[in-house]
């Protein structure tokens, strides 16, 4: 696996950092049964939640999307600090980049103030730069206004030196559009597998991604 060393590491948040699903399951789910929906497992939310919720809202609630809107952000409000939990590794992956003087930041597309608040719940704040959500730039990734604003809160150029490291192929789409290099990790067994995603690097867990940095980045 050829790789360039990195300079920063960007990383998506929902199944590259954290667990938060079920509470983002819990507060879609209370939107759908507003507007008289079926509701959606556990696993159908992480195989179908890709895009912000400005950009999948529309199509899933048509006309009425801004009052769904609400009813989630209202669920969600209640439990999502309940439901955030570290994925295996992650703690250690951003200390040990941190220790190696790597820059840190986060794209998602989570909404920015959730995001906020899950990362001051965790402790985990001040290892970034910037932690940039959805609604926080004037368009969501793909598109690459949020990792425009991630990078110049870093200080560096788009390039192979900057990672993006998420779990979709979505997120490897927006590292490619804004010129970073796309990073997957886990098996994105619920994104269509890594065929889909076409990462230019692929890390089974943290445990591999931690390996690779030791032997790129001298500590």
């Amino acid at each position: 696996m050829n790789a360039t060393q990195p300079v920063a590491l960007v990383f998506d948040w929902d199944n590259t950092l954290v667990d938060a699903w079920p509470g983002i399951a819990g507060a879609l789910n209370a939107a759908f049964a507003a507007f008289g929906q079926p509701p959606w497992s556990l696993a159908e939310v992480r195989g179908r939640v890709r895009r912000s919720l400005r950009d999948s809202f529309p199509e899933l609630f048509g006309e009425a999307w801004e009052q769904a809107r609400d009813v989630f952000y209202a669920a969600l409000e209640r439990s999502h600090l309940q439901h955030v939990t570290p994925l295996p590794g992650a703690a250690r992956t951003l200390a040990q980049a941190r220790e190696r003087g790597l820059a840190l930041a986060v794209v998602s597309n989570k909404t920015g103030r959730y995001l906020r608040r899950e990362a001051e719940a965790l402790g985990w704040s001040t290892h970034f730069a910037a932690l940039i959500g959805a609604g926080d730039t004037e368009a969501d990734k793909p598109d690459p206004a949020p990792m425009r604003r991630a990078l110049a809160a870093l200080g560096v150029a788009p390039g192979p030196q900057v990672w993006y490291v998420g779990d979709t192929a979505l997120d490897m789409q927006a590292a490619r559009n804004a010129g970073v290099l796309p990073v997957l990790i886990g098996d994105a067994a619920h994104d269509g597998g890594p065929e889909r995603a076409l990462p230019a690097l692929h890390f089974a867990g943290h445990a591999d991604l931690q390996a690779c940095l030791a032997r790129l980045v001298p500590d």
